[in-house]
């Protein structure tokens, strides 16, 4: 006996609009089924974020949340498409929500206008089938893991390094590994540039996050070989493509037998891989950091001041700051030879980061006079001259 079809839970709209998904043997009309019942969250609404944003809304997923506490910038109009010259200072939520919404009204989208913490990420990550991370700094990716892990929530990792991308799906609870399992622990403070430091192909942006929405679309719909245990690197460089095994770790510190991390500590997610801020001036009579006013203060009152620019050479073409004494932060180790020790430095990169390191390795060495300038050049342009070109 024939049995007649089940009855499609698409509208004639929808069946329309996703014909070139449904006309996918792999797909049909059941996966599109799935894709619209799912509910998936994206964490960064930037470089990754907004292609995966895209590619999911158009493909027809059924609800989207999107978590990003930041404004638009004009420096991230390089590579964030979701965006445009006109939204600079605005909400990055509130103008992918309306970008979203004019390509498939069908979409239902919420918006997290703020950071994922560890007093919010169980709660939030409850409410979803799927955690997409696209965030840019290890405190952050830590936290997403283990709150996913927690919430037995399925992770799909996309990440970017200047011409170099990487993605995996992660999920322990179908045996496949979690983050941790490949790094267990964040790199040293200061080890690992972010973009805004070390720069980022904007085209690669797409690409990474066009792969996070194809595994998203793969894994909800149920067709093909995911990248579940398995770390897709992409050399944008030499365009090549290479595939690791990803195997889980027996002694995982998240997913292996003897768990350690079984809740979420604020502390432990709030100074991975930043500076230790903590006062160190102890026997000290110079601060560890100033803000770019006292910063200038100094360098126009006192004739023992010194300003050391750590960025690199490339940076220096954008902007720099007249008589600063410039050794990028790789080099200072080999140059200490070249910094006198009867003087106060006062130590600026981009953005705070690499000044605080440099800063603390020129104490470690000797050099007890040594000062980061909060905020970097970045704060300076705003703050003290305008005239100086921003990144």
């Amino acid at each position: 006996m024939k049995t007649n079809p089940q009855p499609s839970h698409l509208s004639s709209s929808e069946t329309a609009r996703y014909s070139r998904h449904i006309l996918l043997q792999e797909i049909g009309v059941s996966g599109q089924e799935k894709l619209k019942a799912s509910k998936v969250l994206i964490i960064g609404v930037g470089g990754l974020g907004g292609p995966v944003a895209l590619y999911l809304t158009a493909s027809g997923i059924g609800t989207l949340g999107l978590v990003d506490f930041d404004q638009v910038e004009l420096h991230n109009l390089q590579r964030q498409i979701l965006f445009g010259t006109k939204d600079v200072g605005i909400e990055k939520t509130a103008i992918a929500n309306e970008r979203l919404n004019e390509i498939n009204p069908h979409t239902q989208i919420h918006t997290y206008p703020y950071k994922v913490t560890a007093d919010n990420a169980l709660d939030l990550f409850s409410a979803y089938d799927l955690i997409i991370d696209c965030t840019d700094n290890f405190p952050t990716r830590y936290l997403i893991t283990d709150a996913a892990y927690l919430t037995g929530k399925p992770i799909i990792h996309g990440s970017l390094f200047k011409f170099e991308g990487q993605v995996s799906l992660f999920h322990p609870h179908q045996k496949g590994p979690c983050y941790r399992c490949l790094f267990p622990n964040p790199p040293a403070p200061g080890s690992v540039p972010n973009c805004g430091e070390a720069g980022v192909m904007g085209a690669l942006c797409g690409i990474i996050g066009s792969f996070q929405a194809m595994e998203a679309i793969k894994f909800i719909a149920g067709f093909g070989e995911s990248l579940l245990e398995r770390l897709l690197l992409v050399d944008a460089l030499s365009m090549q493509f290479q595939t690791i095994k990803s195997k889980k770790n027996p002694h995982c510190p998240l997913c292996g037998f003897d768990s350690k991390i079984t809740h979420l500590n604020p502390k432990d997610y709030s100074q991975h891989c930043e500076i230790d801020m903590q006062d160190q001036t102890e026997n000290n009579d110079y601060p560890l950091e100033i803000d770019p006013s006292e910063a200038t203060h100094l360098i126009e009152n006192d004739s023992n001041v010194i300003l050391l620019d750590v960025r690199e050479p490339m940076e220096l073409q954008i902007c720099c700051i007249e008589k600063s004494i410039c050794i990028p932060m790789g080099q200072i180790e080999k140059r200490l030879n070249e910094l006198p020790k009867d003087k106060h430095i006062l130590a600026i990169c981009h953005h705070g980061m690499r000044s605080m390191n440099v800063t603390q390795f020129l104490r470690s060495q000797g050099f007890s006079s040594v000062t980061s300038i909060r905020g970097g050049i970045d704060a300076w342009a705003r703050q003290i001259d305008p005239s100086l070109q921003t990144y």
